[in-house]
């Protein structure tokens, strides 16, 4: 018997690792030959690399009764989507883009429900404002899915704004990438054009099959897999996607411990592979290397990367202190509620 560690903390729900099967369908697109590919320089003419992620919260759940009579639950919540701005040359700083908090009141089908204002007894505090957002049931648990979505929708919106807009059905080896998003965790719904790469950090599902998952545990830092072609939940998601190592495993946790999986969006059929997603899986061993986390500054190393860390806090900033918006929330219903009664 060998025991060897997941290096993730023990209170990260998952782990880095997992083992579900993959029920789907595994094509090979780049090449029939399954072994490791070497990393490639990064191209002067790329000199954009955003970092785009997103985080959310409940703040109070809420029971509502509007003006018509109607009752139903919902909650009060906020999202914040941003990106990091960097050049993958190393010749400028990296920058926050866009990171602002959205406050959401989340409510249950049905109801009549008004922007809400939380004015704060001291005016340098600043208000708070909610835009309503429906949910789809009136459920407890549906609030947070309604905010959830919200979030995921605002982080592919931002990452399809600012990468280069490219063809995935051409096959024209003469075009430009300026710019490049790497969106954390998987890519979401739809392809809006960009050229976005889903970067995620745990391995949950294990989609290659016993006679090639052993190559994850070999690849050397920067060399990657081949790319495949995916398809998963019935046709519903297609995808390419392949392996990146980013640093050396140590020998007491699991060989593939210091891997990535990437993914770029894709056409149904796998009849070629469009030039652009060969040209960001060349540069991204290089890419993520450059970026790779330490285990001694981040529990999540190397996969949560340094720039991604940095916008995780301005993230939470941005939202601020929940335990005072939730002061600010009983305050403010507090008084309302006194000035009926």
């Amino acid at each position: 018997m060998r025991i060897r560690l997941d290096p993730w903390p023990i209170d990260t729900d998952d782990g880095q690792l997992g083992l579900k099967p993959f029920e789907g369908e595994l094509i090979d697109v780049e090449t029939p030959r399954w072994g490791a590919i070497a990393a490639k320089a990064i191209p002067e003419r790329l000199r954009e690399v955003y970092l785009v992620d997103g985080r959310r919260r409940m703040e109070s759940r809420i029971f509502i009764d509007d003006e018509a009579g109607n009752v139903g639950v919902g909650g009060f919540g906020a999202y914040v989507a941003g990106a990091v701005k960097l050049c993958p040359h190393g010749s400028h700083l990296a920058v926050l883009e866009q990171v602002r908090a959205q406050r959401v009141l989340a409510y249950a089908p049905g109801l009549h429900i008004d922007p809400y204002r939380l004015s704060p007894r001291h005016p340098h505090t600043g208000q708070l404002e909610y835009t309503p957002l429906p949910c789809a049931a009136n459920d407890p648990l549906a609030p947070m899915h309604a905010v959830q979505q919200a979030m995921l929708n605002a982080e592919q919106q931002l990452s399809h704004g600012l990468a280069s807009q490219v063809p995935f059905d051409e096959e024209d080896e003469r075009e430009e990438l300026t710019s490049l998003t790497l969106q954390d965790g998987t890519l979401r719904s739809k392809n809006l054009g960009g050229a976005v790469v889903g970067c995620v950090k745990t391995m949950q599902t294990q989609y290659l099959p016993p006679d090639r998952v052993g190559l994850l545990g070999e690849l050397q830092p920067g060399e990657r897999t081949p790319i495949l072609h995916l398809k998963y939940n019935g046709g519903r998601f297609v995808r390419f996607t392949w392996y990146v190592r980013l640093s050396r495993a140590p020998f007491y946790q699991h060989p593939m411990s210091g891997v990535m999986r990437l993914e770029m969006y894709a056409p149904d059929e796998a009849d070629f592979l469009p030039p652009i997603v060969r040209k960001v899986a060349n540069l991204s061993g290089t890419l993520l290397g450059r970026l790779a986390s330490a285990p001694h500054k981040d529990a999540r190393a190397p996969q949560n990367l340094i720039p991604t860390a940095a916008l995780e806090q301005a993230m939470s900033r941005a939202m601020g202190s929940q335990e005072l918006v939730t002061r600010r929330i009983r305050s403010h219903l507090a008084r309302e509620i006194g000035a009926v009664a």
